[in-house]
């Protein structure tokens, strides 16, 4: 019988998941804030067809108990949303934290030290068309991993294969994750602070120009973080992901646009103080950092 799943965070990248394990058959439950009314149907949208899916949702501050917890918020609210359920989360709960940026993770395993903790990366493409309108804009494929280290799959990644997205187990997660971190501080920043399309990057030769300085300080950091993979192909890795998204507009760029907060101290944040860790030198990587908390 597949596993039941609580979701934190129900936006585009949730409420894919929540969508995709309920018609697995799995029981899918959106966690919401306090106070928030409960979900209306879910309209997903896939291939210019629309489904509708009817979703249980819960409070945070509810008390029924949570055995695996799909955490899908924005980087910022990562530790503080899985605070707010941590009442509930039983003896070896499952948590999987599918969210952009480095530097939660090792809050949540200090927050919730008893779980089983699992990381994850996506390239799925969704958007919200409304509140609870989802597009299924690109298909992609999803990466995880436990968070200690090197593991076999636990027993809820079989559920996790049946699903119509994606999915793969990996024992070296980290890397993954350090090379969607790399390729995201090369493009995300820049987008926001030119307001542009992923690929204005490549067709503007200034745009261009940064692109390459940005990567080459990302490599430096990353070999010396223990990436050499990724050090040596980051600048191709970027140039690569533009060019296929180039009609995208980031996440980054769209919570400029909208006077929200950006993910940018989970982004390049993390990269600087890494860097600063190892004793490197990111003086680009910096000042784009200063100019998207100054925006």
């Amino acid at each position: 019988m597949a596993k039941g799943w609580h979701i934190l965070g129900a936006g585009a990248i949730g409420c894919l998941f929540a969508d995709a394990l309920a018609s697995s058959g799995a029981p899918t439950t959106l966690v919401l804030r306090a106070n928030t009314p409960s979900a209306p149907p879910l309209q997903m949208e896939r291939n210019g067809q629309t489904h509708t899916r009817s979703l249980s949702s819960t409070n945070a501050p509810d008390v029924s108990p949570i055995d695996h917890l799909l955490v899908t918020t924005k980087a910022y609210d990562v530790v503080s949303s899985v605070n707010s359920v941590r009442h509930r989360l039983t003896a070896g709960a499952t948590i999987v934290l599918l969210a952009n940026g480095l530097g939660y993770a090792e809050d949540v395993a200090s927050l919730v030290p008893g779980a089983n903790l699992y990381c994850g990366t996506t390239t799925e493409g969704a958007f919200r068309r409304a509140l609870w309108h989802i597009c299924h804009a690109g298909r992609g494929q999803t990466l995880l991993g436990a968070f200690a280290g090197r593991a076999s799959a636990p027993d809820w990644f079989d559920d996790w294969q049946a699903l119509k997205l994606e999915c793969r187990w990996t024992n070296t997660i980290h890397a993954a994750l350090w090379h969607k971190l790399a390729i995201n501080c090369a493009i995300n920043p820049l987008t926001a602070r030119h307001r542009c399309q992923n690929g204005e990057l490549a067709n503007n030769p200034v745009f261009a120009r940064q692109v390459t300085e940005l990567c080459k300080e990302i490599a430096d950091v990353s070999r010396a973080a223990g990436f050499d993979d990724i050090a040596h192909s980051i600048e191709g890795d970027a140039f690569d992901v533009i060019q296929r998204t180039a009609a995208n507009r980031s996440s980054m760029l769209q919570d400029t646009l909208a006077g929200r907060s950006t993910e940018i101290e989970f982004i390049t944040g993390h990269l600087v103080n890494r860097a600063e860790q190892l004793g490197i030198e990111v003086p680009a990587n910096r000042d784009l950092l200063e100019q998207i908390r100054n925006a």
